[in-house]
């Protein structure tokens, strides 16, 4: 059963920074990715960053290029999402999610099996 727990959320101005953490365990598939998704009231989910977990390659959508990075610690099973540079709206429940990679289709979340709980980002001007 595999499961994932994110942790980092909270409010912070526009213009700083947070770190969120993702938890993963239980799984034993190897050739597999851990993304990031956001969604806000009204909208659909969409992919934030995504990281594999096979050779650590990454992807990221285009509104947070050069402002979010992706990581993992590979012996912890955690992956993280470091968010610098946040603008109001980034403001949404940010999402850790967990399956097979996906390759260049990463950021569809019908794609992902596994979520976690997710946590709150809000960004004050």
């Amino acid at each position: 059963q595999v499961q994932l727990v994110e942790s980092g959320g909270g409010l912070v101005q526009a213009g700083g920074s947070l770190r969120l953490a993702c938890e993963v365990s239980g799984f034993t598939v190897s050739y597999s990715a851990t993304t990031w998704f956001r969604q806000v009231p009204g909208k659909e989910r969409e992919g934030v960053a995504c990281i594999s977990n096979v050779d650590g390659r990454t992807n990221y959508a285009d509104f947070v290029k050069g402002r979010f990075t992706i990581s993992r610690d590979s012996a912890k099973n955690m992956v993280f999402l470091q968010m610098n540079n946040l603008k109001p709206e980034d403001t949404a429940v940010y999402y850790c999610a967990f399956d097979f990679d996906v390759g260049s289709a990463w950021s569809r979340a019908e794609y992902y099996h596994h979520w976690g709980q997710g946590t709150q980002v809000t960004v004050s001007a």
